[in-house]
């Protein structure tokens, strides 16, 4: 009892401590961007409930209380995927009923899934592909217009996407072996790490002889340590948090359970990540699903070696850092 107390307590500290740093980022950011005040205090109460609830699944506590709620917990997430787009669209004035349909049915159906579906493969599958199709199609950008152009609340429906996925695993299907949380070990940064030094010598020149990427050019400075840190941490919580979650935790870990090889169900999976990546900008784009076809082997030799996201997600963010700053 003691303990959950003090994990729920933790879970409060974090919520509070990442709202603080938010707020001073969105301010910062609004700034830079010339975003209207206005625009500003409409979208953020929105955005920092919304990241309270993404919080949540990374608690184990919490994942208990939510498991608790038995058969009301299906209303109780479709409700949280509608609050976060009532209060941005009400305050900006862009409410669509299309819009909250949409979001209601969608919630709905991840949600009640496994109330409804056996926990087998197929439907285990059917569940994944739902998440991705939904997840790689314009789908939310229209959903959650912004009249004022800036910023971009696509970003509400990605993280309630992600969070109710998360929830419908972790907390109704029951999934284990994924170790899913925010803050990597010290084991996990090492093996992490061990896995980006070795796939950056692959990845790199092939980029280069793709043509995917140009050689970069880029002056080094104080600025850049700062974007590089914050492209990092948004990689690694948002990015490579859901598809490792995804892809290793589950895919990579069913694939090679059904199998009965582990390699190949890394290959397999691997594979699968690559071509989610075709509709990258223009449709197919073989190079970047090649790319990711390779980072997607080594992102899941680092979850196979410590059974845990955490490794993959450390090695994920790191190359998706070194992309963006370098090349982006």
């Amino acid at each position: 009892m003691r303990l959950m107390q003090a994990t729920l307590a933790a879970f409060s500290i974090t919520v509070c401590a990442v709202w603080a740093t938010g707020i001073i980022a969105a301010l910062f950011y609004a700034q830079q961007q010339h975003i209207a005040a206005g625009v500003v205090t409409s979208v953020l109460p929105a955005l920092l409930i919304e990241v309270a609830m993404y919080l949540a699944p990374g608690f184990a506590p919490v994942r208990e209380r939510m498991a608790a709620l038995g058969s009301r917990l299906t209303p109780a997430l479709v409700a949280s995927a509608l609050v976060p787009y009532l209060m941005a669209s009400l305050s900006l004035g862009s409410f669509r009923f299309d819009s909250l349909a949409i979001l209601a049915v969608l919630s709905l159906i991840a949600a009640s899934w496994y109330r409804l579906a056996p926990a087998k493969l197929a439907s285990d599958l059917a569940f994944l592909a739902l998440m991705a199709a939904v997840f790689l199609s314009r789908l939310f950008p229209n959903v959650y217009d912004n009249p004022a152009g800036k910023p971009a609340l696509d970003i509400l429906g990605r993280m309630m996407w992600i969070r109710l996925g998360v929830a419908a695993m972790l907390v109704v299907r029951g999934v284990d072996g994924v170790d899913f949380g925010f803050l990597p070990r010290r084991r996990d940064w090492t093996t992490g790490l061990l896995y980006y030094l070795l796939s950056v010598p692959l990845i790199l020149p092939l980029a280069w002889w793709t043509g995917f990427v140009p050689r970069p050019v880029i002056a080094f400075s104080g600025k850049t340590a700062l974007v590089a840190l914050a492209t990092f941490l948004g990689m690694l919580w948002v990015v490579a948090l859901a598809e490792e979650f995804f892809f290793r935790g589950l895919l990579q870990q069913w694939l090679s359970r059904s199998t009965g090889s582990p390699i190949l169900g890394l290959a397999m999976a691997s594979l699968l990540f690559g071509a989610a990546h075709l509709p990258f900008r223009d449709f197919p784009n073989w190079r970047f699903a090649l790319l990711a076809t390779i980072a997607g082997v080594f992102y899941g030799l680092a979850y196979a070696r410590n059974t845990s996201i955490r490794a993959s997600m450390v090695t994920h963010a790191l190359v998706n850092t070194t992309w963006r700053v370098l090349f982006g």
